[in-house]
């Protein structure tokens, strides 16, 4: 049965007359994911119906048990991109398929239950599901950069070709998001759940009580939003095909996206690590075979790598840009209402959006080879 986030939460407010949920008898992944799952979700819940001005201290029976699930998993505490899509949908109807049907989904858990905030999870957990086979593009390209003859050059571009049209596929798959989910109820009834301690328009820090009796946790340092940069599928398939996206705007700070990788799964993070590392970079394989088939293949998944920006660009338009103007326009018209001014715009992740998008875009541009 699916499940919403009831205001029964509510109830966390007596936060000294509830005790903490026990984690010991989660002893295997699953249960753990979703532990955190339930909690951050229960969190967000908590945190986002607190009274604007009102300072943020999450009960100890709820920030506790939440922080031994995230040690355990090596996650930060609070929601994330794999609680809402990786570990948040399930089957419709029961199949055996190892890759199920796109259109054979449905979501766990919501705040809400509107189909805007279900189709916005989903849009996500299709696109992870369809980039499986760029996985294994990878995996049979990487191990023909090794053997590097002939035979290896024409099987490398046949890979880069059907690479080009997984990612085309991505791109579709993203644009469809607008069949389902509309703009406006996404931004004012769904987008303000994931905000975290980064994104809070008060810039209220979130203090989780209960820390003096567990010298074993740490207090949380950062806490963002759920966000698509904390997809590992969109940072492995920059790392394959050489795209640098990690610049930082500052040098004694990590890049947007290397930031996002400690919201990752472990094993992705180290997935991650282990295709930076390798000895025969896709690229440089490339600009030494001097092949224009093979160089038209790989421009050609770039490009489409591009175009799948492009798209994520127009869906931040149309879902969180449009919207927060005009929110802003009609703040600046009833001064009265004493809302602050939606400026700049950040993202869910902490970021300043529309600079990081156009930003992420023109490098993915400037990876193409002449």
């Amino acid at each position: 049965m699916r499940s919403s986030i009831s205001l029964d939460v509510c109830h966390l407010h007596y936060r000294h007359q509830l005790p903490a949920l026990p984690i010991a008898d989660l002893n295997s992944a699953v249960t753990l994911r979703r532990a955190h799952l339930v909690l951050s979700y229960i969190l967000h819940f908590y945190v986002q119906t607190l009274p604007p001005d009102s300072p943020v201290y999450i009960p100890r029976p709820l920030s506790i048990p939440l922080l031994q699930v995230s040690v355990q998993l090596d996650l930060p505490p609070v929601l994330t991109f794999s609680d809402t899509v990786l570990y948040n949908w399930a089957l419709n109807v029961p199949s055996e398929a190892a890759i199920p049907a796109l259109d054979n989904l449905r979501s766990q858990t919501l705040f809400s239950q509107l189909v805007d905030e279900e189709e916005f999870y989903l849009c996500s957990a299709r696109i992870e599901l369809r980039g499986v086979e760029a996985l294994e593009l990878m995996r049979v390209t990487m191990d023909e950069t090794f053997v590097g003859d002939a035979i290896a050059v024409r099987r490398i571009t046949n890979y880069l070709q059907r690479m080009a049209s997984v990612i085309k596929d991505l791109k579709t798959l993203l644009l469809d998001v607008r069949k389902n989910c509309d703009p406006e109820t996404y931004y004012t009834k769904v987008r303000p759940w994931f905000r975290g301690e980064d994104s809070d328009i008060q810039k209220r820090k979130w203090v989780f009580e209960g820390l003096e009796e567990h010298p074993e946790l740490q207090t949380p340092t950062e806490l963002s939003g759920p966000s698509a940069g904390q997809s590992s599928l969109v940072h492995v398939l920059d790392i394959f095909l050489g795209v640098d996206n990690r610049s930082s705007s500052s040098p004694d700070k990590p890049s947007f996206l290397t930031r996002m990788q400690s919201y990752m799964p472990r094993h992705h993070r180290l997935f991650l690590n282990h295709l930076s590392c390798s000895p025969r970079p896709l690229r440089e394989f490339v600009l030494s075979a001097n092949h224009p088939h093979l160089l038209e293949a790989y421009n050609a998944a770039v490009l489409a790598l591009k175009e799948f920006r492009d798209a994520h660009m127009i869906i931040a338009t149309l879902y969180i840009v449009g919207p927060a103007r005009r929110a802003a326009k009609a703040v600046q018209e009833d001064a009265k209402s004493g809302l602050p001014e939606c400026k700049p715009l950040i993202g869910t992740g902490g970021t300043a959006l529309v600079k990081f998008l156009k930003d992420v875009r023109d490098r993915t541009t400037e990876a193409l080879l002449s």
